[in-house]
């Protein structure tokens, strides 16, 4: 049994527990860990964890709702810390006292009940990786920081019986708000954030009988609304409005088995 639970997604920090196998045999990746160490315990107490219990964090990029508390992390509790080459450099190359693990795009990576595969993403970081999760039966894809939709994305996310997908911001609402126009650029361009439009598209492009969970993640606080994001993707893949989920700033989501 694969199941997940994001404990927040968005600029004040990203976190998601996934979780693979049953009894004895099972194993918990915490992918990103852009926290406090302490509201990173509260949150994962909150989901039924204790922090000792994961086995392995994967960080996607180098920025600090993503990072967070990694090392500190690591250090406590012995837990191997999966990234890029480019993310550890970016990083000023930490030493995470032998814990590191070095993840490379298209690159399986085999955590015994579980199996990630990351891939390259555009983003404006170092070498940033998104992640397609699998206990063999079922598979979730991790997508919270593109800029754009490319074909070795799509690859990576067909046949996704679950998704967390970036739905970052609607382009009109950003384009009339209150950021700086250099930060609309940015977060517009095309290795910043992605619109829901373009989320949109993406999801039509991987959709099928088997896409059962569809989570939009990462949605700005000035540029977006739930209900706008859940109106966009309910009417293109013509499902209920309350079937498309929403990973909450601080609340993430609950848990959801596959």
């Amino acid at each position: 049994m694969l199941r997940f639970r994001n404990l927040g997604s968005g600029s004040t920090g990203n976190a998601t527990v996934v979780e693979a196998g049953s009894g004895v045999h099972t194993c918990r990746l915490l992918v990103d860990c852009g926290l406090g160490i302490r509201e990173l315990d509260r949150r994962l107490a909150l989901a039924g964890l204790l922090a000792e219990q994961i086995d392995a964090v994967f960080i996607t990029h180098e920025h600090a709702d993503h990072i967070g508390c990694a090392r500190g992390f690591s250090r406590r509790h012995g837990a191997p810390v999966w990234m890029s080459a480019g993310t550890h450099a970016a990083l000023n190359q930490p030493d995470f006292n032998g814990a590191l693990r070095i993840a490379q795009d298209s690159t399986d990576i085999d955590l015994g009940e579980l199996k990630i595969t990351p891939f390259t993403v555009p983003h404006d970081a170092r070498e940033p990786l998104q992640l397609r999760c699998s206990d063999g039966a079922v598979t979730l894809g991790i997508l919270t920081d593109l800029g754009h939709v490319t074909s070795h994305v799509i690859e990576h996310l067909q046949g996704c019986d679950a998704m967390l997908l970036e739905c970052n911001h609607d382009a009109q609402m950003l384009a009339s708000g209150p950021y700086p126009d250099f930060l609309k650029r940015r977060v517009a361009g095309k290795h910043g954030h992605l619109s829901n439009d373009d989320a949109v598209a993406l999801a039509q492009a991987i959709d099928h009988a088997g896409l059962v969970h569809i989570f939009a993640a990462h949605l700005s606080q000035q540029n977006n609304r739930p209900d706008i994001v859940r109106s966009a993707l309910s009417a293109a893949l013509g499902r209920a409005f309350d079937d498309i989920g929403i990973a909450h700033p601080t609340d993430g989501t609950p848990w959801v088995s596959l």
